[in-house]
């Protein structure tokens, strides 16, 4: 069975508050959706991040009153 489909879409504006990971935006038709991953390495990084140090042994900020 084959199946085509034309359309013609116009958007004047379009709004995304958030796009996270496994996210899908599709716009008109599609017979398939191909799931992809991209990761991008903008900062230029070269190894591991570091380590979160335990909350129960890193110094502590103490904070003033609430204004």
């Amino acid at each position: 069975m084959n199946l085509f489909v034309s359309q013609t879409i116009v958007i004047q504006q379009i709004r995304v508050d958030g796009i996270q990971n496994s996210s899908v935006l599709q716009i008109g038709s599609a017979g398939v959706i191909q799931p992809i991953s991209q990761a991008f390495n903008t900062g230029g990084f070269t190894g591991p991040a570091p380590q979160i140090p335990d909350p129960d042994t890193a110094p502590s900020v103490p904070l003033g009153p609430p204004s």
